[in-house]
């Protein structure tokens, strides 16, 4: 269990650092204008009709408490969303003193 956790922590790092790297060449790309993108943004460009349904689905199904929620959680930085959960679970299950 603890070698799937650390391996899943990985690829949200990775996945993580790959979204602000994007961003970062994006920003280079605008002549030094920041730029940040937001989870939705991402989602956008690479699937619009599933972001479209998910959108659809949420106004529908879940009440309006939870929906305000997620859809906060959409609006920001996509490197955060990915990246932090992934450094979250890497200091919870990371190597022990004691492990070899």
């Amino acid at each position: 269990m603890q070698a799937v956790m650390r391996f899943l922590s990985l690829v949200l790092i990775v996945l993580g650092l790959m979204l602000l790297g994007a961003d970062v060449i994006a920003s280079l790309e605008k002549g030094g204008e920041i730029t940040v993108r937001s989870l939705d943004q991402v989602w956008m460009m690479i699937h619009a009709p599933s972001d479209l349904a998910f959108r659809a689905w949420l106004e529908h199904t879940v009440p309006q408490p939870g929906a305000q929620w997620i859809e906060t959680v959409m609006g920001f930085w996509s490197w955060a969303v990915i990246g932090l959960p992934g450094v979250i679970l890497a200091f919870l299950f990371g190597r022990r003193s004691g492990e070899d």
